[in-house]
């Protein structure tokens, strides 16, 4: 970083330490109070002379991610977080290599072949919750992560894994859980050494690979054709006429699952929590249904029918803006750069958090507040590039957002027809920043039928 007289203002910190332990319990607080206290750009001194800076403008974030983005590489941070899981797939893979991957599985998520898998999002949200019962208490996180894993594992393999998709689940939450435990823990131990953690951690690595492995060999001695992810990313075809290793194919596949799986339960997570907490948007939002879908009860849901619900569309952008799952953006610079005025060096790694800037008052007044009517009047179109920014932001952005937001919407709607969600008293809700934004302990919440439109 650059020398004491020539940095941005930000924490002085404790000694040795600077802020990190507050970084580590209490990131997202520390992180929004930094920007408050010390504007758009903040020097943030952490343990044994390493630095962070906390970038906090719309402007300054494009820099980063857009106008200078060759300048700078995925952090290493996040590579360690999901490295052994993801391996080089899209979200930790760089420059050419990034680039080809990135060609290659363009095609596969294209708006008319995205919208191919919206039967099978609504087919699986009404047989997952077919067994949901009047006046029942369920943990509504748990059981939006399961309901899109089924989804997930349904559109990227083409097949129905049963009761094993809960197990896929599973061994996700706990390996990322692990990994974030390894990059928070002052102590490293080496994951090849046999503690009970480290073995619970290999098997479910093994376990992931060879079902992946198996899948894709199942696939690819099924030869040309199939409507899911996986065939398409098998026959997809470079320029050069080359195609995807089973190793990429492996990668590619797992930080699909990952990525897909993940986004969008904790999206619907969040807009079920918020809902509940607002009975006039929960309002708002069966009227529409109703109003959109009058005497088309037994028709289940399409592609088309996401784009005709502008309210529901306005209550997940805010739920993205008050919950955002990926929470914060990491990058280190391979190039020397400059930024709001300040040079700095080759290895400078800069933090920008979905959580702050979605939650500053200059661009969303009330911004704690849940109110899905700011979007309903072209907020979207008048914000600045990156105020707002659920699926990052420049050619890195998020290449499954479409398939994201449909996925989201399709559910939600899917459920919201047929039930409301209760929060059961007695419970904190506090996010949890691991890989994703989760909410710590679940969401407990008692589930009501409701009564079949006439």
């Amino acid at each position: 970083m650059p020398p004491a007289t020539n940095r941005p203002p930000g924490p002085r910190g404790k000694p040795l330490v600077g802020v990190a332990l507050e970084l580590r319990k209490h990131g997202l607080n520390l992180l929004a109070r930094c920007a408050r206290d010390y504007g758009d750009l903040v020097y943030l001194p952490l343990a044994f002379g390493q630095t962070r800076l906390l970038v906090n403008h719309p402007d300054l974030v494009e820099q980063v991610l857009v106008v200078q983005q060759h300048k700078f590489h995925k952090s290493a941070l996040s590579k360690v977080a999901t490295g052994r899981l993801l391996g080089n797939g899209l979200l930790n893979s760089e420059g050419d290599f990034w680039r080809r991957q990135r060609r290659l599985a363009q095609p596969a998520f294209q708006k008319t072949r995205v919208n191919e898998y919206a039967a099978t999002m609504v087919e699986h949200a009404l047989a997952f919750t077919a067994r949901w019962r009047d006046g029942e208490i369920r943990d509504i996180a748990d059981e939006m992560s399961r309901l899109t894993c089924g989804i997930a594992v349904k559109t990227l393999f083409g097949i129905d894994l049963g009761a094993e998709a809960d197990r896929v689940g599973e061994n996700l939450t706990n390996l990322m859980r692990f990994q974030i435990h390894r990059i928070r823990s002052p102590l490293r131990i080496s994951e090849n050494f046999p503690t009970p953690a480290n073995r619970r951690a290999n098997a479910a690595f093994q376990y992931l690979d060879s079902l992946v492995y198996r899948i894709i060999e199942e696939r690819r001695a099924r030869g040309a054709g199939g409507n899911d992810l996986l065939s398409r990313l098998i026959s997809a075809m470079d320029e050069d006429g080359t195609q995807m290793t089973p190793r990429q194919l492996r990668d590619e596949t797992m930080t699909l699952f990952l990525a897909g799986h993940e986004t969008t339960a904790l999206t619907l997570s969040w807009t079920w929590y918020l809902l509940a907490q607002n009975p006039a948007a929960e309002a708002h939002v069966h009227e529409e249904l109703a109003c959109v879908f009058a005497g088309r009860a037994a028709r289940p849901l399409e592609a088309k029918d996401a784009e005709s619900l502008p309210y529901l569309d306005a209550v997940i952008r805010e739920s993205l803006r008050l919950y955002p799952p990926a929470y914060i953006v990491a990058r280190v610079a391979i190039e020397p750069f400059e930024l709001g005025g300040y040079s700095f060096p080759v290895g400078t790694t800069i933090l920008m958090s979905q959580w702050v800037m979605h939650r500053d008052p200059r661009y969303f007044p009330e911004p704690l507040a849940f109110r899905p009517e700011r979007w309903l009047d072209g907020l979207a179109a008048r914000l600045p590039a990156h105020a707002y920014f659920p699926f990052g932001g420049g050619p890195r952005r998020c290449i499954g957002q479409g398939f994201a937001l449909m996925e989201a919407a399709l559910v939600a709607a899917t459920l919201a027809q047929r039930f409301r969600f209760e929060l059961e008293s007695g419970q904190t809700i506090v996010p949890e920043p691991l890989v994703t934004l989760r909410p710590r302990g679940g969401i407990r919440m008692r589930i009501h039928a409701r009564k079949p439109e006439i």
